[in-house]
């Protein structure tokens, strides 16, 4: 559903705000290590997700990224998704097709159309605050 860019950036934003929680900042290495994405590719996304202001990236020796809980608890999924990807999986074609719509419908088309919007609806109202601490409960995984 999403690409893998922007499965690798949600686990990313959600690992960064577990640790933020707990006052630490994250380095790449230990950012790709623990949702299991390669640095370099780690690194893209996350200087991706900086420039649209979803995570800070502080430099030095003590640097890493981090986020406070203010902007964890403002922060909702659909930013991410739209950082990364863009407003496709709200009006893309569920087959892929280049033009797929209520005139021309592929043969999902009309099936996909609440799947689509309750997605976004969930996607719209889940903070990256909501997923991060699921996760420091140990209610969910980022890998397996």
């Amino acid at each position: 559903m999403f690409s893998k860019a922007c499965e690798h950036g949600i686990k990313a934003m959600i690992y960064v705000a577990t640790q933020s929680i707990d006052g630490k900042r994250v380095k790449i290495c230990d950012l790709a290590e623990k949702t299991g994405t390669p640095e370099a590719y780690t690194s893209k996304i996350l200087s991706l997700l900086t420039k649209h202001k979803i995570v800070q990236s502080l430099t030095g020796p003590s640097g890493g990224f981090i986020m406070d809980q203010q902007m964890m608890k403002q922060t909702k999924i659909s930013q991410i998704v739209f950082a990364i990807d863009g407003d496709n999986i709200y009006n893309g074609c569920a087959l892929g097709l280049s033009e797929c719509d209520h005139s021309q419908p592929c043969p999902l088309h009309e099936n996909f159309l609440k799947i689509r919007d309750d997605l976004k609806s969930m996607l719209e109202t889940t903070t990256v605050y909501d997923l991060a601490t699921k996760y420091k409960a140990g209610e969910t995984i980022l890998m397996r």
